[in-house]
């Protein structure tokens, strides 16, 4: 194993035990590996600002950026740039579950301790997204067939998520979004270190704090906690 992975392993086994945080080694814009400075407790940012913010109950829709300001988000489907080179849906802020977000902000916290944070690719999906998806790409291979079942989306409690560092530089995972290769799946065996390393850091804190992922897409991971399938719930649409 390369020397230059040990810092991350060794930040996450401190996460685990609660212990002084280490730094974690993130790639510069030149592909140098140059190390992340972790300010002391006293003067980190914090990652959310929960306490600030009404409490809704677990199954009401929030905003996710409104409870983890920290967190970055790129909803592709609310562009073209995804892999059915059409606009899905015309809304850009990413919507969960509160009871999911919960979870999320557990994740942001333990990232923030690495100079880490989340970005969100995709979040609720309304069922009719899941038809145009359908309509677009009618291959069950790729999209869950809403004639058949809907998406895991649609229930606001999965979403596809990777890190970013503190300038909001994704970090070099497996595949980008949407990728249907092998190299997509979380064997991590035929990636680069580097990537498989980000990955199973991403894995570990998402399971750590009740989230199971989904062994084809290392991006893709659904709250433990069940939640009706969404109907009429529609996000804002963007201005």
């Amino acid at each position: 194993m390369k020397a230059r992975l040990l810092p991350l392993i060794l930040a996450v086994f401190l996460l685990f035990c609660g212990c002084e945080k280490a730094p974690v080694e993130t790639e510069a814009p030149t592909g140098e590996t140059v190390p992340t400075q972790t300010a002391p407790p006293e003067t980190l940012p914090p990652a959310t600002i929960e306490n600030t913010l009404p409490v809704p109950a677990p199954e009401d829709f929030v905003r996710v950026l409104d409870y983890i300001p920290s967190a970055r988000q790129e909803l592709l489907y609310a562009t073209n740039r995804n892999f059915t080179g059409q606009v899905i849906y015309d809304f850009t802020d990413a919507y969960l579950r509160y009871g999911t977000v919960k979870k999320l902000i557990a994740v942001s916290e333990d990232l923030a301790q690495l100079g880490l944070s989340l970005k969100i690719w995709d979040g609720f999906r309304p069922v009719s997204a899941q038809f145009r998806l359908w309509e677009v790409c009618p291959d069950p291979a790729f999209v869950a067939n809403p004639q058949k079942g809907h998406s895991s989306h649609s229930r606001g409690s999965t979403v596809d998520i990777t890190l970013v560092d503190t300038d909001g530089n994704e970090l070099e995972m497996p595949t980008g979004f949407d990728d249907f290769s092998k190299k997509a799946d979380r064997d991590y065996s035929d990636c680069t270190e580097t990537a498989a390393s980000h990955a199973e850091l991403l894995e570990i804190l998402m399971e750590k704090h009740g989230f199971r992922g989904y062994s084809a897409e290392w991006w893709h991971f659904s709250d433990t906690d069940e939640y009706a399938v969404e109907e009429t719930f529609a996000p804002p649409a963007k201005s």
